[in-house]
């Protein structure tokens, strides 16, 4: 039982001046894996460092606001996992209410995809990537992992790290009573809903996840539960992971020193076990 509760879009190669600037330690070079404005992302990589493990972050904000850049998407992740000597990125996405949820999921998906292709050129390893996401990120990263249409050559992601979506099962949340930022993102198709619901994208031989949620928030562990009890009888790995933060802390603080970083990091370097 793996339930367990612990308590493509064509872009040109970077330029020999952009691969360089990325030698210089913890200041981020600026990378498009797409034509829009908003198809970017912001790579960190650690000083003398090759084959190095990946952490890609996706920032959320209601599927309408946020950014690549923002202090608690990056700044405790990156001084704990690039101390470790991981590459980091972080990376935005199209956004409400020009881009829908499922279009934002597919900028996701060409990112990690790009990475893949240019991992080595930036000293990483692009058969060590580990998706990590925020609320609305967090639901973005996770249906890419469970929608093979989205991830499905995304070979070198081993796992996702989710922190707090109640976004599993938006067609559970769209005919509940819910807040309207759900009706901007999801519509009403009911098609829709299920399209974009990780839940209903299950499958076996879905790569390991980690569900954190935020003990504070009335459906956040309970939906996460009730994934990996549906992700369990598909032998899919999922992990859940309670803690005792609000939603905003959860993302601002994941990579101080505490329990709740010691067992995302644990979650990670299983992913990793030549770590």
């Amino acid at each position: 039982m793996w339930l367990v509760l612990l308590g493509a879009l064509a872009v040109a190669p970077l330029s020999a001046c952009q691969a360089g600037a990325l030698t210089s330690g913890r200041a981020p070079i600026e990378v498009a894996y797409g034509d829009a404005e908003r198809q970017r992302m912001d790579v960190y990589r650690p000083n003398a460092q090759t084959r190095a493990p990946i952490l890609v972050m996706v920032h959320g904000g209601a599927w309408r606001i946020g950014d690549k850049a923002n202090r608690a998407v990056v700044n405790n992740k990156l001084a704990y996992w690039g101390k470790q000597g991981w590459l980091f990125i972080s990376l935005n996405y199209r956004m409400l209410p020009d881009t829908a949820p499922y279009t934002q999921a597919e900028d996701v998906a060409a990112a990690l995809g790009y990475i893949q292709q240019h991992a080595a050129q930036w000293g990483g390893d692009p058969d060590r990537i580990v998706a990590m996401g925020h609320s609305a990120g967090a639901h973005l990263v996770t249906l890419v992992a469970t929608d093979p249409k989205l991830g499905g050559s995304l070979d070198g992601v081993l796992g996702t790290v989710s922190l707090d979506t109640a976004a599993l099962d938006v067609e559970a949340i769209m005919t509940e009573r819910h807040p309207r930022l759900y009706d901007r993102a999801f519509g009403d198709d009911p098609d829709y809903w299920r399209k974009t619901s990780p839940l209903r994208q299950l499958h076996p031989g879905v790569k390991p996840l980690l569900l954190v949620c935020s003990t504070r928030r009335d459906n956040s562990c309970s939906h996460a539960q009730h994934f990996a009890s549906q992700a369990d009888k598909l032998a899919v790995r999922t992990e859940v992971l309670p803690v005792d933060l609000s939603h905003g802390a959860i993302n601002s603080d994941l990579g101080e020193q505490s329990r709740y970083t010691d067992n995302v990091d644990r979650f990670i370097k299983g992913l990793l076990p030549a770590l």
